[in-house]
């Protein structure tokens, strides 16, 4: 694995270098936003997991977030900060970030979230159909491709969704018109390894359906205090 590592706290470098050498994984550091925004553009298909600290010089998180994002959206991204506020986690869920993790944090925490992201990225979230042999998901309007990571609308191309988005859709779209409570989709989309709130799901929920609207705004419905549910007519 090869890891993007955009932190300014040398200390949090120096340690974590030593948790990734013991993993035989690569990475590759920046000190500021800007320098961490510049190295992924220059290597966009090189980095396997970016770990993001959201206070840094020159360009915070969040914008290094938001760009990358714009030039990929599947790359995954777990978010490091010393804020430990709701505002600040769902700000940083909206923009793009997969994990978020509040400092101080064990190095063996990260270490695991690292690792449970990225076979979740890369099983992807067909993970029960795929073992079953099942490649794709149809609904009348919806072809969902899980092994290119690919959604079209009828026969269009939908734009790239992050690895989360993905397995939302997928979840919500394998089960048309089932009610999944926010708790449901927190575990199935985060597995058991992922500590979040339920505004993690509302959030992630918020960003797929921005990406769905131009295609269709009524795929995925609010059942208001429960959760959500996919109805495609």
């Amino acid at each position: 694995m090869r890891i993007l590592m955009i932190e300014d706290n040398e200390s949090v470098v120096q340690m974590m270098e030593v948790f990734f050498k013991r993993e035989n994984w690569d990475v590759v550091n920046a000190a500021d936003g800007k320098q961490g925004l510049d190295l992924f553009l220059e290597n966009e298909d090189k980095f396997d997991i970016i770990t993001l600290d959201l206070n840094l010089p020159t360009l915070d998180g969040i914008e290094v977030a938001k760009r990358i994002r714009e030039k990929s959206a599947t790359v995954p991204i777990i978010m490091l900060t010393a804020r430990d506020s709701e505002s600040d986690e769902v700000i940083g869920f909206e923009v793009g970030a997969d994990e978020y993790v509040t400092k101080p944090f064990s190095p063996f925490t990260l270490v695991a979230r690292i690792k449970a992201l990225y076979r979740r990225v890369n099983a992807t979230p067909g993970v029960a159909a795929e073992e079953n042999d099942v490649t794709e998901v149809r609904t009348p309007s919806l072809l969902i491709d899980l092994q290119k990571h690919e959604v079209q609308y009828k026969g269009q191309l939908m734009p790239d969704l992050t690895p989360k988005e993905f397995d939302l859709l997928v979840i919500l779209a394998s089960n048309p018109r089932k009610v999944f409570k926010r708790e449901q989709l927190l575990q199935q989309v985060w597995k058991y390894e992922f500590t979040g709130e339920l505004r993690t799901v509302d959030a992630h929920v918020k960003k797929l359906r921005q990406k769905l609207e131009p295609f269709d705004d009524s795929l995925i419905k609010t059942v208001w205090g429960v959760g959500y549910r996919f109805e495609d007519n």
